[in-house]
């Protein structure tokens, strides 16, 4: 009669791991083959998620610390990326406005992608009276473009982190929600949906495991669009002075710093943060595109 140990030591299953190694690995090596563009995007979201991550470490001077004796300095070997006008390091804050970019991205789409799935699924599951309201009211909320509602949240609650991330997460929820709908609606019709009716599976069972799972492959490639739209927005709201304020360093507050003042003398103040925004962007939508094309089964076998 064998026996039975909380672990498996047979040989088998000590190959187990290594293989998933090798399956994760040759995956990842197949994409950026594929999708040699989506890796270089990939590549620099990852080296702006390690500077955020990092800045504790690497940046070089206290970003919030005036040095009256180096303002506007060039860049050089003791200011990498040169200082701004109070003598801040501008490396030192382009690091740690990187936290403030990426907490702020990532956490409108995660929440703002999580209501909007939410809302997405039940709307198309549920359907009749309970969709045709969701949907009004989705409709009242996309009719308003993205900066001009989150402008509207800033006005009515104020200035701040928390309260830009709300302002950036209310008109992210709608634009999910639509896009997760579509999606929701024709997995509602499919055989096995009506198979996990018919042998009395509650709502919630159905949803999670049959409606949810089919609507990742869309509600990914919209989470990473997402994220770019959030900090290009965190950006424009700061920069007008209503998103993140003094002291916390900021690319957007970066650019409204007095950098108009010193474009001729000092372009660096407003090149650099500009860049950051640009780089980090433009890598968000690479690897968005090339993980819309990778989860596409029309274009699997290109």
């Amino acid at each position: 009669m064998s026996s039975t140990t909380p672990f498996d030591t047979s040989p088998a299953a000590a190959a187990n791991e290594p293989e998933f190694k090798r399956s994760a690995s040759r995956i990842a090596l197949s994409f950026c083959a594929r999708e040699p563009f989506g890796a270089f995007g990939m590549l620099l979201v990852l080296l702006m998620a390690f500077a955020a991550l990092s800045a504790n470490w690497l940046a070089p001077f206290d970003p919030t610390a005036n040095d009256f004796g180096a303002m506007t300095e060039a860049p050089s070997w003791t200011h990498l990326l040169g200082t701004d006008q109070f003598g801040r390091d501008v490396f030192s804050r382009i690091l740690y406005g990187a936290q403030t970019a990426m907490v702020v991205g990532f956490t409108c789409a995660v929440v703002g992608g999580a209501i909007g799935l939410v809302i997405g699924v039940g709307s198309a599951y549920f359907g009749g009276w309970l969709d045709l309201v969701l949907q009004r009211i989705l409709d009242v909320l996309m009719a308003f473009p993205l900066i001009i509602l989150a402008l509207a949240v800033v006005a009515i609650f104020g200035t701040g982190v928390h309260n830009v991330i709300l302002a950036i997460t209310v008109p992210l929820v709608p634009r999910c929600a639509r896009v997760v709908r579509s999606s929701a609606l024709a997995i509602r019709e499919v055989p096995y949906v009506d198979a996990a009716r018919a042998c009395g599976f509650g709502h919630s069972r159905i949803i999670l495991r049959h409606m949810i799972p089919n609507v990742m492959a869309p509600f990914l490639i919209v989470f990473t669009a997402f994220v770019g739209q959030a900090i290009l927005a965190e950006a424009s709201l700061s920069y007008l002075g209503l998103g993140v304020q003094e002291p916390t360093p900021a690319w957007g507050l970066m650019l409204q710093g007095g950098a108009e003042e010193y474009a001729l003398e000092a372009p660096w103040i407003a090149v650099f943060p500009g860049l950051a925004i640009a780089l980090t962007v433009f890598g968000i939508s690479l690897f968005g595109d090339a993980l819309r094309d990778a989860l596409d089964p029309k274009l699997r076998g290109r």
